[in-house]
């Protein structure tokens, strides 16, 4: 019988995994426990602050804070979930506000200020738009995955339990709120807010042309000792997970597995605009401009004090130059 370590493995329940959820896919070398039903914030937190999983699908921001401060994690280059984020970014509508720059001087609402959506809206925002970060009253609903001591120009506080952000934009207590979900109250239409780009699917397809970046916003994390332990985990874990990625895409190539009318016009649109694989693994060439810029952002930001190369961050997964493909005999 082949002995097999057992890991326990937390990410998200999403169509590129699920060859790995139903065991289409297994990992070779490994037993998986897979624990899917919690939200992101929780198994983030539940990874980084108390240790309880293996492998898990992490905050890309709060991994490298996690990094910055010596804590016992590593990563490997599986990016689970990816989202443009001009979208996400509410407004109150009594406010008067109508475009980036009115946002100076106001007050925003935010899940954590480590959120890896919030960060790339916060650098979005400074960067695309010319709003500095010190020119906004930043106001947080719960606290960071990792301690940091932001700089002291960023004007920021957090919520007390009894507060929600998306209450208050709705109330008019705020300005803005920047999430990393449709806020409650946008979902119910709720007249009183918006988002701040209304066309918000042209001005992310606009960025991306310009920039080239499709933001990603998890990490796969792995315990240090783990990795230290196993070397040879890393690399069959990249595998695993690009083999569930390529068959869950080779069947949603099928339309007549989704029940939207217009769903195949959409595949061939994000094609066109983000080419065959908008979704690989790996640190390619595209993946290293998104992730140097994460790591800009965060740096700048105040929320890791030294700035590391992609190296540093994640664990290799190179098998070799022309090896990993076809068997040949």
């Amino acid at each position: 019988m082949l002995k097999k370590i057992a890991l326990t493995l937390a990410c998200g329940d999403y169509e590129i995994v699920r060859p790995l959820l139903n065991e289409k896919v297994e990992v070779d070398g490994a037993d998986l426990t897979i624990l899917t039903d919690m939200d992101s914030a929780t198994r983030h937190w539940r990874f980084l602050r108390n240790g309880e999983f293996d492998v898990a699908e992490v905050s890309a921001s709060s991994y490298l804070a996690a990094r910055d401060n010596a804590m016992p994690f590593r990563a490997i280059p599986v990016f689970l979930h990816r989202r443009f984020r001009h979208g996400f970014m509410f407004i109150n509508t009594s406010k008067g506000i109508t475009k980036p720059a009115d946002l100076r001087g106001r007050k925003i609402g935010v899940k954590t200020m480590m959120t890896t959506a919030v960060l790339w809206m916060r650098g979005i925002l400074q960067h695309e738009y010319g709003v500095p970060l010190n020119s906004v009253e930043w106001m947080a609903e719960i606290e960071d995955d990792v301690k940091v001591t932001l700089p002291p120009d960023i004007k920021y506080s957090c919520l007390s339990n009894d507060k929600s952000v998306e209450t208050m934009l709705a109330e008019g207590e705020l300005d803005a709120v920047f999430h990393s979900d449709l806020i409650k109250p946008f979902v119910a239409r709720d007249a009183r807010v918006a988002r701040l780009f209304p066309d918000h699917k042209a001005e992310e397809e606009a960025y991306y042309r310009k920039t080239g970046i499709f933001p990603i916003m998890h990490v796969l994390g792995i315990r240090q000792t783990l990795a230290d332990e196993h070397p040879w985990l890393a690399v069959n874990l990249f595998q695993a997970f690009n083999k569930a990625k390529n068959a869950a895409m080779n069947r949603m190539a099928n339309p007549r597995i989704v029940p939207l009318a217009w769903y195949r016009d959409a595949w061939e649109e994000q094609e066109r605009v983000l080419g065959s694989d908008p979704w690989e693994y790996g640190l390619t060439e595209r993946n290293r401009k998104v992730l140097e810029t994460l790591v800009g952002y965060s740096h700048e930001q105040g929320l890791i004090k030294k700035r590391p190369s992609l190296e540093q961050l994640f664990l290799s997964v190179d098998q070799g130059r022309k090896r990993g493909g076809e068997f040949r005999i």
